[in-house]
C-alpha cells in the first residue's frame, strides 16, 4: 500500500473521535502542552536576547568601545598612531569623581566628572543623539565674561533640580593649599545642557566639562593634558581580536581595554541565564512529547482490532508505523505552529507597547526588551518538531508489531 493509505487512516483517526473522547482529550492536552512550550520558549529567548542587545546598545552608545589608559601628552599624535581602518575615531578624556551640589536647594550628588574635547566625543560616543537640552558645543563657545559650563546627565539634572543656565557646584577630592589650609577644589558651572542616553548609569552620575575644566579640578599642572584615550571601532564585536594591535600600537607603557572586558560579567551571566531558562522551560516541550506518546498508544490499544484488518488486507509494517508517526507528528506541527504564532504576537506587542516597565536605578533599562532572532525561532521550531517525532517512534513500532492473528481473535 502507498504511503497515501497512511495519511489518510491518520487522518481518520485524528478527526473521527465519537468513541475515543479519552484518548481525543489527550491529544488536546498534547496540542496545547506542545503550543505552550514553544511560545513560552519563543518568548524567552527574545526576552534574553532583548536584554542583551539593549544593554549592550546603550551601554557602546554611552561609551567608547576601547580605552587606552595612560598619560597622553600629544593627543594628536597618538590619534594619528591609532586612528586606521579598523578604529574610526579617537578622543581624549579625563575622568575623576566628584561632589555635585546646588547653593540653593542645598542638594548633594556624587557623581562622574568627565572631561571631553567637544568636538572629538562625538567621534567616538553618540553624544550629538543624545543632547536634551542645550548643546556640546556651548561647553567651548562660551562669552568671555560667563562661567565655564557643563553638561549633566538629564536623571542628574533631575536629582538636582536644575535646567538650563542654573548654576552648580563641583568639589572634587583633590586638595589647594589656602591661608586656611588645604580644602578641596572646587567651583561654580554653568549647566549649558543635558543628555540622556537610556542607561540610567550614566545619565544619573555623568558631568561633561571641557578637558581644561576637569584638569583645574582633578589634576596637577605638571600633569599630563589627558589621562586617557577612548577609541571607537569600526566593528565593535571584534573588540577582543583588536585589543592586542591596539596595545602593540601604544606600547607596553599604556593599559588598553575593551568594553567587552568592562562588562564580561555582566554578560556572562546573561548568557548562562539565558541558556537555563531555555532548558526549563524546554521540559514543557518534553512534558507534551510524553502525552503524545501516552495518546498514541492508548490509540494503538484501541484500534488494534483495526490494525489486525489493515494487516490482512496486505498492509506491511512500515504502512502501520506510518499511520501513528503522522498522527503524532501532526499533533507536534499544529501545536508548534500554534505557539510560534502565539510566541510572535506576545513577543511583538510586549516590546511594541513597553508592557513590563523596570526600575531603571536597579536594571539600567526602563522596560523589558523583547528581540526576536530568526535563528532562534528556526531552533526552537526544529527542535519542537523532532521532540514529538521522536515521541512517535515507540507507540508506532509497537503498533507494527503487532500479530493480525493474534489481535483478530482477541476481538
Amino acid at each position: 500500500m502507498p504511503s497515501s493509505i497512511s495519511w489518510f487512516v491518520a487522518r481518520r483517526y485524528l478527526t473521527a473521535r465519537r468513541q475515543q473522547a479519552f484518548i481525543s482529550l489527550i491529544s488536546a492536552v498534547s496540542i496545547l502542552g506542545v503550543g505552550v512550550g514553544v511560545m513560552a520558549l519563543i518568548i524567552a529567548l527574545a526576552l534574553m536576547t532583548g536584554v542583551q542587545s539593549e544593554l549592550r546598545d546603550r551601554i557602546v552608545g554611552s561609551t567608547a568601545h576601547m580605552f587606552v589608559y595612560g598619560r597622553v601628552d600629544d593627543v594628536e599624535a597618538m590619534r594619528r598612531q591609532i586612528v586606521g581602518t579598523d578604529v574610526l575615531g579617537a578622543a581624549p578624556a579625563i575622568m575623576g569623581g566628584a561632589l555635585i551640589f546646588t547653593d540653593s536647594g542645598g542638594l548633594v550628588e556624587f557623581g562622574t566628572l568627565k572631561g571631553i574635547d567637544p568636538a572629538l566625543e562625538p567621534d567616538v560616543v553618540d553624544i550629538t543623539t543624545a543632547i536634551e537640552r542645550g548643546s556640546l558645543g556651548a561647553l567651548v563657545d562660551r562669552p568671555a565674561d560667563s562661567r565655564e559650563g557643563a553638561v549633566l546627565g538629564a536623571d542628574l539634572a533631575n536629582a538636582l533640580g536644575v535646567v538650563v543656565g542654573d548654576i552648580v557646584w563641583v568639589a572634587t577630592a583633590k586638595l589647594r593649599p589656602t591661608p586656611a589650609g588645604l580644602v578641596p577644589r572646587m567651583r561654580p558651572l554653568e549647566v549649558v545642557g543635558t543628555f540622556r542616553f537610556g542607561f540610567y548609569q550614566t545619565d544619573r552620575t555623568y558631568a561633561l566639562v571641557t578637558l581644561a575644566t576637569a584638569a583645574a579640578l582633578l589634576k596637577d599642572a605638571s600633569d599630563a593634558p589627558a589621562d586617557m584615550l577612548q577609541l571607537k571601532l569600526a566593528d565593535l564585536d571584534r573588540a577582543p581580536d583588536l585589543h592586542a594591535t591596539v596595545q602593540r600600537a601604544v606600547g607596553p607603557e599604556y593599559q588598553v581595554s575593551d568594553w567587552t572586558e568592562l562588562n564580561r560579567e555582566l554578560y556572562s551571566a546573561l548568557a548562562l541565564e539565558k541558556i537555563a531558562i531555555s532548558l526549563t522551560i524546554g521540559l514543557i516541550v518534553i512534558v507534551a512529547a510524553l502525552n503524545i506518546v501516552a495518546s498514541l498508544v492508548l490509540l494503538v490499544m484501541e484500534k488494534t482490532r483495526d490494525i489486525g484488518i489493515l494487516r490482512t488486507m496486505g498492509a506491511r509494517a512500515g504502512v502501520i508505523r506510518r499511520i501513528f508517526i503522522y498522527q503524532g507528528l501532526v499533533i507536534g506541527l499544529i501545536g508548534t505552529a500554534g505557539g510560534t504564532v502565539l510566541g510572535l504576537v506576545v513577543s511583538y506587542l510586549a516590546e511594541r507597547y513597553e508592557l513590563i516597565t523596570l526600575p531603571a536605578d536597579v536594571y539600567q533599562i526602563p522596560y523589558l526588551p523583547f528581540r526576536v532572532e530568526p535563528l532562534d525561532v528556526v531552533v526552537v521550531v526544529v527542535a519542537a518538531i523532532a521532540v514529538c517525532l521522536l515521541a512517535t517512534l515507540y507507540p508506532s513500532r509497537q503498533a507494527a508489531r503487532i500479530d493480525p492473528a493474534e489481535a483478530l481473535r482477541n476481538q
